[in-house]
């Protein structure tokens, strides 16, 4: 191609072909804190290449936050978020101060809530949920902690699962703390997302990075980080609104996007991104 032609196109070469792939990140709402427990991240997956077509309208759902739990009740776990045909799991509600082990123990989601306990007859120490709930590969996400308590004086949770790392377990004097979560690029600037929320109880634990809500007090996950929220003796922290990104070069033309999406559009040098940050409808390319 001559640099006259080359310089009329504004330097760019042109397309011989419709858009064949995307790239995406797709983070559900976390987890909300328990009476005890620190909730789940919700769940993270990404990929740099998914096949799309042209004319196609692609769904699109920015999952919600869970409710946060109150002593006796577990938080509420996150609400998906989904492009297309791939599907984040909310992340897991924390567990609460509760003599049923059932209600004591963390919620499954893409990340798992933390453990909550009791420390009067019967003595409960509840266990943390399990992440990558349902299964997915690579990962979505990691399980929560295990609560600590002991027969007469206190009960700490456990930390929720985050992106990166499973939440810790609580000891006999202290709360878990939230997992990490994991850092992307995708919108032109690394943004770590997906921390779980932090344990709390008889003494207060950090959330981990990527937005997850410290315990101790009503500590809510960051939203459109996914983020769980922070647990505590009372009412916790909701978890975090998810986030649905995309991003394809910008020598493609703009997408149509209808529904009730609410976005915003980063800059990231060669790309058109897209940062869905509530709402659901669609994208067609």
């Amino acid at each position: 191609m001559s640099g006259i032609m080359l310089a009329l196109l504004g330097g760019k070469l042109p397309v011989s072909a419709a858009l064949t792939s995307v790239e995406y990140l797709v983070v559900a709402g976390g987890g909300g804190g328990g009476g005890r427990g620190g909730g789940g991240a919700g769940g993270y997956r990404t990929s740099a290449s998914f096949s799309v077509s042209t004319a196609i309208a692609y769904t699109v759902t920015v999952g919600a936050g869970g409710a946060a739990g109150s002593s006796i009740t577990r938080g509420t776990n996150g609400s998906n978020s989904v492009f297309s045909s791939i599907t984040s799991a909310g992340g897991g509600g924390g567990g609460a101060f509760d003599a049923s082990l059932t209600t004591g123990t963390g919620k499954d989601g893409g990340s798992g809530g933390g453990g909550g306990g009791y420390q009067s007859s019967p003595f409960v120490i509840g266990p943390g949920g399990s992440g990558n709930t349902p299964s997915t590969s690579p990962s979505q996400g990691n399980s929560g902690g295990t609560a600590s308590s002991d027969a007469t004086t206190y009960t700490n949770g456990g930390g929720g699962g985050g992106a990166g790392f499973a939440g810790t377990a609580a000891t006999s004097g202290t709360s878990g703390t939230g997992g990490n979560g994991t850092a992307s690029s995708i919108t032109g600037t690394p943004v770590t997302y997906a921390g779980g929320g932090g344990g709390g109880g008889n003494t207060s634990a950090n959330g981990g990075t990527g937005g997850g809500g410290n315990g101790g007090g009503a500590n809510a996950g960051t939203d459109n980080l996914g983020g769980g929220g922070g647990g505590v003796n009372g009412t916790g922290g909701s978890g975090g609104l998810g986030v649905v990104i995309i991003a394809y070069p910008d020598t493609y033309p703009a997408p149509t996007i209808s529904g009730g999406l609410t976005y915003t559009q980063p800059t990231r040098s060669g790309y058109r991104v897209y940062r869905f940050t509530a709402g659901t409808g669609t994208i067609t390319f």
